[in-house]
């Protein structure tokens, strides 16, 4: 039997409540982030936690407070990380370089998860995702230090 293409207004119907379902998901978990980062910023504890962090996000020219992103890119999603980077006000070049490290390493628990499920080696696979992103954020900030 031949299947049917629905009417163009049953498509974006379906479209328009597939893509609100989805932002849905995504502001569930980006605005909270978001606000606890922003009111995390006029306490010391940022400051304080991102001082700790400083001397290893330093060496890809990135401020010690964006190792959260870093955390919730690696464990979480994309979103999540984004949600931290935005009240941290960072210039165009360190945004640049947290979505080209974190565009290689992201989502690592389920990514590494479904990996093993195809029978690749899944760890060996995620600690790959992080040398590569370490070693491009390496060479970035020695582009742009020679180009500054």
């Amino acid at each position: 039997m031949e299947e049917t293409v629905p009417d163009l207004r049953a498509r974006l119907r379906a479209g328009i409540a597939a893509g609100l379902r989805t932002s849905l998901q995504i502001l569930k978990i980006t605005l909270p982030l978001y606000v606890a980062v922003d009111l995390l910023k006029r306490t010391p504890v940022i400051d304080v936690l991102g001082g700790i962090f400083a001397p290893a996000m330093g060496l890809f020219g990135l401020p010690g407070a964006a190792a959260f992103a870093f955390i919730a890119a690696f464990l979480l999603n994309l979103y999540a990380a984004i949600a931290i980077l935005v009240p941290l006000h960072l210039d165009a070049f360190q945004v640049t370089q947290c979505g080209l490290m974190m565009g290689i390493a992201h989502n690592l628990v389920v990514e590494g998860g479904v990996l093993r499920s195809t029978g690749a080696r899944g760890g060996f696979l995620t600690l790959c995702r992080i040398g590569i992103s370490a070693a491009a954020g390496l060479a970035l900030h020695a582009v742009h230090r020679l180009a500054a």
